[in-house]
């Protein structure tokens, strides 16, 4: 490793051909993320140069035209910003692989994304799709086989799955939202989850690898609150004390409703032809959907050769240890192109 970047500095070795970062450094950094403090702080130990602003890009991209051809150079985005996509792609240009576990490159614009991936040997993004769960490598595999894959059905919100399997064992939506948000499973404003638009981004990448040329805005999504409680309407305060119960009786109603037929509720996308769609579905109690409890997620890939069994892929789809476990699995992935 020859340098880390956050959203205010780049930490890079002063000689970026022949030295990396040692193990005993690499734990300095984390020690001092975790304690909120900036990489700049980290000078004082004497084996980096530090770059800011303007100067980080630019930085990136002469170390990438060094080394990107010659060894393989990995760039990797483990951010949540949009504005990252220009620089990986003349990083690729350059030669060196892309790991992802950024959404934001997958699900801009198709032009764009297509550029993205011009060398898809050299692209891993495993974790943008369920974490560390091997979603993305399951898809692929089946489609380099030959065999077609048709369909794809999947629960692929940790936070969405804990709000389901919650509101299942009779408890109020709101006051679920409210524990997932004090437990730390939702984003700061719960809305970025209840919205289904970070489901709309992983289904939008399953999309593209199944060959649809398709953009973010052709997903139909189903929110979980209705436009007047936005955070165009109202303040997160607002929307968590006061607003968020007013959903509580519909939300009542529906889980009554699937209960009554055998059925539970499931927030799932759902890929089928040139359908893709993510929003509640009333699914069998006895399904893997169905069955599936807390924050797992669970995919369902139905193909010609897995048509009536889905091949079921299910386990922990959220955390920091099981999304840096699938950067870390899609760097050595990489590293067998270059042996």
């Amino acid at each position: 490793m020859v340098g880390v970047c956050d959203s205010r500095s780049l930490l890079v070795v002063d000689d970026v051909a022949t030295k990396g970062m040692k193990d005993s450094f690499l734990m300095e950094i984390c020690r001092a993320k975790s304690s909120g403090s900036s990489l700049a702080s980290l000078l004082s130990l004497g084996q980096c140069q530090i770059f800011k602003d303007s100067e980080m890009m630019d930085k990136i991209i002469d170390i990438a035209g060094h080394l990107g051809r010659s060894t393989g150079l990995a760039v990797v985005d483990c951010s949540a910003s949009s504005e990252t996509v220009s620089i990986l792609k003349q990083a690729v240009g350059l030669g060196c692989c892309i790991v992802l576990a950024n959404k934001k490159p997958l699900t801009c614009g198709i032009e764009a994304y297509e550029k993205l991936i011009s060398n898809f040997r050299c692209i891993r993004f495993e974790s943008t799709v369920g974490a560390g769960l091997p979603v993305i490598a399951s898809v692929n595999r089946v489609l380099a086989s030959g065999d077609p894959i048709y369909h794809i059905v999947g629960s692929l919100s940790g936070t969405l799955g804990y709000v389901m399997s919650e509101v299942e064992a009779g408890k109020l939506f709101s006051k679920v939202v409210q524990e997932a948000k004090s437990l730390g499973f939702t984003e700061p404003d719960p809305r970025d989850d209840l919205s289904g638009m970070d489901v709309a981004r992983k289904a939008l990448i399953l999309a593209r690898l199944l060959g649809r040329r398709i953009n973010l805005n052709d997903i139909k999504v189903d929110s979980l609150y209705p436009d007047e409680l936005g955070p165009n309407s109202m303040s997160t305060e607002d929307f968590l004390s006061s607003g968020l119960s007013s959903v509580d009786r519909d939300f009542q109603e529906k889980v009554r409703a699937a209960s009554l037929k055998g059925k539970v509720l499931r927030y799932v996308c759902m890929i089928e032809g040139s359908r893709c769609e993510v929003g509640l579905q009333e699914l069998p109690k006895d399904s893997p959907l169905g069955r599936l409890r807390g924050s797992d997620n669970v995919v369902e890939i139905y193909s010609r050769c897995y048509k009536d069994s889905p091949l079921v892929i299910q386990g922990a789809g959220a955390g920091n240890d099981t999304t840096a476990a699938g950067v870390l699995a899609d760097i050595i992935d990489l590293q067998d192109l270059f042996q």
